[in-house]
């Protein structure tokens, strides 16, 4: 599962790297919401929390549902800023039909609903849709979806003075702190991105976005399959401290494509990919395989052997062997006429962390 960006025939200068300050704060609200998908983060989201004047607190639980789950693609911009200032600004250029749209999205799934045309704000038919489906998520959801949908002014302008005051409580100085490290990805990015082409800087960006052999389009390995195109518009790439270890994407139609990533830490683990995972999962769930498994967790077994312990023919060990070693479950080594198999510790003990690295990336 992929998502695909349609960049054939995009000047390569409708490619860029910048920083957003926006899209920062929005990934620290996240981590805010979520802090359970960022343990290492878990000291400064309490220390925030516990100094975060009460009325601020519950406006941000108000409106959580614009980062919580996923973002509402107004807060990742395709044309960043230097201040969120000018940021916040941009938004507020944004017509109403479009930003209650693209809040409903958030708030009213936790996988991306759509809402096409006529817009609920113009349509009773799909104003009461998305209102169900909001109240389907709570009770909190859908009171912001029914706020939003009687007065988009008011709530826009409570979520601009919300985001406001998170940067006087915690995000200018939180800012400060990594401005310098953006800055510093944004050169090795743009540099890669001028010398070596954008093959090269992708693959900086991450082991899970790459670039299809002919250059048509940017593959984000993801679990969905969807696809869209950056045709006159281009692709935004942003850098993230906070959003580590989440692989953000916009690709809703109408809005310019942009991946907000990781800057990497000091020694990043290579991703893996998706298709490895789902090799291990099935692989682990027949139940001859975990037999075999369990019998080579306690030491290297050759096939006649693994056939002899468990009353099977060897063809049909030898075949359930052949789909572990595929998924990297299994070692294997030769010794005169024979060949040992032995558990791959690796690939079993990190399968938990991969699995959880693929369904949040």
């Amino acid at each position: 599962m992929t998502l695909r960006i349609d960049i054939s025939g995009l000047p390569s200068g409708r490619l860029r790297f910048a920083a957003s300050p926006l899209a920062e704060l929005t990934a620290m609200l996240h981590v805010l919401a979520e802090p359970v998908h960022h343990p290492q983060l878990a000291d400064w989201a309490g220390g925030v929390w516990a100094g975060l004047p009460p009325e601020l607190a519950e406006r941000l639980r108000e409106a959580e549902f614009l980062w919580r789950s996923s973002r509402a693609d107004f807060l990742v911009p395709a044309r960043p800023r230097p201040t969120l200032a000018e940021e916040l600004d941009d938004v507020d250029r944004i017509d109403d039909e479009t930003y209650v749209t693209a809040a409903l999205v958030t708030t009213c799934g936790s996988n991306r609903v759509r809402f096409g045309a006529p817009s609920p704000l113009a349509d009773a038919t799909a104003r009461e849709r998305a209102l169900d489906l909001a109240q389907a998520r709570g009770a909190l959801q859908e009171a912001f979806a029914e706020r939003l949908l009687a007065d988009p002014a008011a709530v826009r302008a409570r979520v601009r003075r919300t985001l406001e005051q998170c940067a006087e409580a915690f995000f200018d100085a939180a800012w400060a702190g990594v401005a310098a490290q953006l800055a510093t990805d944004l050169r090795l990015k743009n540099d890669l991105l001028r010398r070596q082409g954008l093959e090269a800087a992708l693959a900086s960006v991450s082991g899970a976005v790459s670039v299809t052999p002919d250059g048509n389009r940017i593959v984000v390995d993801k679990l969905q399959d969807n696809a869209t195109a950056a045709h006159g518009t281009g692709v935004t790439f942003l850098p993230s401290v906070f959003g580590r270890p989440h692989l953000v994407v916009v690709h809703a139609p109408g809005w310019q494509p942009v991946v907000q990533y990781p800057v990497a830490e000091a020694s990043p683990p290579e991703p893996v990919s998706l298709e490895t995972v789902t090799l291990r999962l099935e692989a682990l769930a027949h139940p001859v395989r975990l037999r075999l498994l369990r019998t080579l967790a306690r030491g290297p077994h050759t096939t006649g052997e693994l056939a002899h312990a468990w009353e099977l023919s060897s063809p049909e060990v030898s075949r359930h062997l052949a789909v572990l070693r595929r998924a990297g479950l299994l070692t294997a080594e030769r010794r005169g006429r024979y060949v040992r198999h032995a558990l791959s510790p690796t690939g079993v003990t990190t399968l938990g962390a991969d699995l959880l690295s693929a369904l949040l990336r």
